[in-house]
């Protein structure tokens, strides 16, 4: 096979730890290639979902192409998210080199570890853009050290270390070769050259036929089902007829319905895309991610994209509480798992698998925030549905013992709260690695934690650090299990009845412990209504009214004033709920309830439970 390189294109990717300034910095080529006038772009441009505009981070990988010295660059701004590792990993598989974007001040984080060792096992090219260099607080020459430390830490050869490196302020959309030359930049040509110079042309052979591996999938009304990938080999003709592999090797035939390429942001039409071209066909149906589309004269199966294993399951059911249909649209079963069936094509990180109960589904990730933006999508999608707690996924050991997942646990706070974090994740069977105080009152602390001591522990590690502190994990792999502890050292207040709540039993309640409803919030049989200060549940009535009387004293009634209840968020309710409990999400309210509502069929549970137990009964 003698391979030939197309240096009219060149594919990258944009990789980085959240909020290095990814999608910042494409926003500046952007501007400077020419695709938008100054006062055309709107900034973030790349970030379109309402989700990734409001919470300011990246979700989904997303393609784009500008040119520069008639070279045709297209670029992939991925998320720096861990729990997004699968859009990274789909993203890397039509790329030939990668931007790793480390923040100047902050340096390598754990998910600048996560996309670079898997920019390096793919064996890209890389260039390390040293971004925010105007930051007060930036240090340059010590991050830099640190990233060749990251590099060898990785097992990178010497080519991969002989990487070049670039000074930038992606806000200003400036760059330079040196620290010193940053000043006297004016715009981002000194990385652009860079680009052309250190990441080779798409490689390919020129007597193979039309070859390319699916790496993403997109879907229109008018189109259907559209795949989106590089072509490795040979050139694609609009209405050229062709087959896609599946995963058993089983060819389906197809015919280009519509072939698209990548300018800027936006999909221009084309006749013929070339080998290194990334392209969008439309008029392929039975198609799943990682799958080989080529000619059906020359059928030859490419290697399929490899996603790690998701770590967390969830289980998706239909919203079964009093209240459900009245607020959303969609509620069927039948409707839900067509809706996260979906997601699975277009995610290659999640799975979707039956459950022992028709009315509900086990969907698994990579993390619960990776859950909770899918499930805060399908609320503003119209529908209802009731989720579980996340759990761990567990493994077993060829000599038969528990193995489950472990986190590498990076803990940046003062030092006053050194003592708190430290006995909080002890607890939760942490064990510390190293601790460095690097002399300006703050402390960098590192654990291994089990993943499942992690759900949850991020709001409180917030609250016990004023929220000052710094929480950052990547997946260390899987170790011999550690123990059971407690996920939750509180118990809940459940509703016993249906009604309204009232505000004169809600103040009576409120001794009790921190409450989630307001006067007038409708509550029924199982609802929880609060969190117990102990560790027990307890059932309580929050619609009961003041009897009345015929002494009353003039306005005492109505003195009655309730401490203000902190709103609850999707993750917050995610986070809270034990095994036996739900959040019941629909497009205008977040609820917390019992898995089963019936108190008489919850206490049958707890006896039975009892007298299972090791020591009771027979």
């Amino acid at each position: 096979m003698s391979l030939q390189q197309n240096e009219s294109i060149r594919n990258i990717a944009i990789i980085a730890h959240v909020d290095h300034g990814k999608t910042t910095l494409v926003d500046g080529l952007f501007r400077q290639s020419g695709i938008f006038r100054a006062d055309q772009q709107a900034e973030r441009v790349m970030d379109r979902m309402d989700l990734e505009r409001e919470r300011g981070i990246t979700i989904a990988a997303k393609n784009c192409a500008v040119t520069w010295n008639d070279v045709k660059i297209n670029i992939i701004d991925t998320p720096g998210h861990a729990d997004f590792g699968g859009e990274v990993e789909r993203a890397l598989s039509m790329v030939d080199g990668a931007i790793l974007l480390v923040d100047a001040a902050e340096g390598p984080l754990p998910q600048t570890r996560f996309v670079l060792r898997k920019a390096l096992d793919a064996k890209l090219s890389l260039v390390v853009v040293i971004n925010k260099i105007d930051r007060k607080d930036a240090r340059p020459r010590e991050v830099l050290n640190e990233i060749y430390d990251l590099f060898i830490d990785l097992g990178a050869g010497e080519e991969q270390l002989e990487f070049p490196v670039l000074y930038a302020i992606g806000r200003q959309g400036i760059a330079a070769l040196s620290e010193e030359e940053v000043p006297a930049a004016k715009d981002l040509s000194a990385l652009f050259n860079i680009i052309l110079e250190a990441i080779p042309g798409p490689s390919h052979d020129p007597d193979e036929p039309f070859q390319m591996v699916v790496a993403d999938l997109d879907y229109s009304d008018y189109l259907g089902r559209m795949a989106v990938g590089r072509v490795r080999h040979g050139s694609v003709r609009f209405r050229e007829a062709l087959v896609s592999i599946d995963e058993n090797e089983a060819a389906h035939p197809l015919k280009v319905s519509k072939l698209q390429v990548y300018q800027g942001p936006q999909l221009a039409e084309t006749e013929e895309a070339r080998a290194g071209d990334i392209v969008i066909l439309a008029g392929v149906e039975d198609v799943t991610i990682g799958d080989t589309i080529c000619t059906k004269e020359h059928i030859r199966v490419l290697p399929r994209i490899h996603v790690d294993e998701p770590t967390v399951s969830m289980r998706f059911a239909i919203n079964s509480s009093p209240l459900a249909g009245r607020e959303g649209s969609i509620v069927q079963s039948r409707k839900i798992r067509e809706r996260l069936e979906r997601e699975s094509l277009a995610n290659v990180a999640i799975r979707i698998e039956d459950s022992e109960d028709k009315d509900s589904f086990i969907v698994k990730g990579r993390g619960e925030f990776q859950m909770a933006i899918l499930i805060e999508q399908m609320r503003r999608e119209g529908f209802e549905i009731c989720v579980g707690r996340p759990e761990v996924i567990m493994k077993k050991s060829p000599e038969g013992e528990l193995l489950e997942p472990v986190e590498h646990l990076f803990v940046d706070c003062d030092e006053a709260f050194m003592g708190v974090v430290t006995e909080k994740i002890s607890l939760r069977k942490g064990r510390m690695l190293g601790l460095n105080n690097n002399g300006f009152g703050r402390v960098r602390i590192e654990f291994s934690v089990p993943s499942r001591g992690l759900i949850g522990f991020r709001d409180e590690f917030l609250t016990d650090t004023k929220g000052t502190g710094i929480l950052n994990a990547y997946l260390e792999g899987y170790d011999i299990y550690r123990g059971d502890f407690p996920s939750r050292f509180t118990g809940s207040l459940v509703a016993d009845r249906a009604g309204n709540a009232v505000a004169y039993a809600l103040y009576n309640l409120e001794p009790r412990g921190e409450l989630f409803v307001v006067p007038g919030d409708p509550v029924y049989e199982g609802m929880i209504v609060g969190e117990h200060n102990r560790d027990n549940d307890i059932d309580v009535n929050p619609t009961k009214e003041k009897k009345l009387t015929n002494l009353r004293a003039a306005g005492k009634d109505e003195n009655i004033i309730l401490s203000p209840i902190r709103p609850m968020t999707l993750e917050r309710a995610i986070h809270f709920v034990r095994e036996d409990e739900m959040v019941e999400v629909t497009p205008l309210s977040i609820r917390l309830r019992k898995t089963v509502l019936d108190a008489q069929k919850r206490y049958q549970i707890q006896g039975k439970k009892k007298m299972a137990a090791p020591g009771k009964g027979e």
